[in-house]
């Protein structure tokens, strides 16, 4: 998981409008994080993305944080990336990880946000213990992770691209509510610390056609990836499966057929033992496809895709349902 935000050298007004968060924003020395971390200790060791490793940490209050530790920074100068976190540290809504610092130092660049006790919803969707996502757990995270992708592209000024949506960038807190990590963060990364495994800034599986042809970032590719995001909660289907050596199937050509004969229930992911509301999940699913639907233009704006998940613009829902990519003949041929 990833994270960004604001700058240390703009001074002014803003900074008291910030209120009771101005205090748990702040510059970090990396000797202090290095002692939070136990010196970047495995065992502290989180996870790791494209953009970079997280460390679980403990400052000398007792507060628990997260350390993001960015790689390949020798081009981005230290006033440049404060300025550019400050940024992003401005942004504050319920369903976004607020961040509480950042340190760089040499060429350490690390990004500081609080410890989400139930880690990220990848997690939970992997794991092989029984499920703590209930339905009703599962249609909270999906509708606050919509609203905190809609504060990004229509409220916070200027409006954020996420640029990596996905399962280990949804994080949660200790009432299992959402919190979007990561966004805007491809602005921060310089265009050679791509991911290994695309020439991209994104996640394999996530990314939207025309993202990974042209390498253009838009929102419309932010909704695709949250159309995968919402099968994958669905159904706890990886975005993307291997069949055999040569072979992999996306998510959406597994859950589309599916669809087609009406088969939700075999969507439905087995931990939650059959206990889902079907109408709620029909929606869910029908939602997701629509978001991943390969042409842009198809896509609803984030906007649309929380009123939808509420049970909202039934008009509109009654459109996608009946959207010719649903149509039994489509899939045979």
């Amino acid at each position: 998981m990833d994270i960004r935000s604001l700058s240390c050298c703009i001074k002014g007004s803003h900074w008291k409008e910030r209120g009771k968060n101005a205090s748990t924003w702040r510059k970090f020395s990396l000797k202090e994080l290095h002692a939070a971390t136990n010196n970047f200790n495995y065992d502290n060791k989180l996870g790791e993305g494209g953009y970079g490793s997280v460390y679980w940490g403990q400052l000398w209050d007792g507060s628990q944080i997260a350390v993001k530790r960015l790689k390949v920074w020798r081009n981005k100068a230290e006033m440049e990336f404060a300025v550019e976190v400050e940024i992003l540290a401005r942004v504050r809504h319920k369903n976004l990880l607020s961040l509480r610092g950042y340190c760089a130092e040499g060429q350490e660049r690390l990004i500081v946000y609080d410890y989400m006790p139930n880690l990220c919803l990848l997690s939970h969707l992997r794991s092989q213990h029984e499920s703590l996502l209930d339905w009703s757990r599962r249609m909270t995270i999906a509708v606050g992770s919509a609203e905190g992708i809609v504060y990004l592209h229509h409220h916070a000024t200027p409006h954020i691209i996420h640029g990596d949506i996905k399962a280990s960038n949804v994080l949660l807190d200790s009432d299992f509510k959402a919190q979007v990590a990561d966004y805007g963060f491809a602005k921060l990364i310089p265009d050679g610390a791509t991911h290994a495994t695309t020439g991209v800034k994104g996640t394999l599986g996530y990314l939207a056609p025309e993202y990974s042809l042209l390498g253009k970032a838009s929102e419309s590719c932010d909704v695709y990836s949250f159309g995968i995001l919402l099968l994958e909660l669905v159904s706890g289907k990886r975005p993307v499966e291997k069949i055999n050596a040569t072979t992999r199937r996306s998510i959406t050509e597994w859950t589309l057929p599916l669809v087609c004969e009406r088969k939700f229930s075999e969507i439905a992911d087995p931990k939650m033992n059959g206990k889902y509301v079907e109408q709620e999940l029909e929606r869910v699913v029908f939602i997701g496809l629509i978001c991943a639907h390969n042409q842009p233009e198809k896509r609803p704006a984030m906007l649309e895709v929380v009123e939808l998940l509420k049970g909202e613009l039934k008009e509109k829902f009654t459109d996608i349902e009946n959207d010719e990519m649903f149509r039994k003949s489509q899939v045979a041929d």
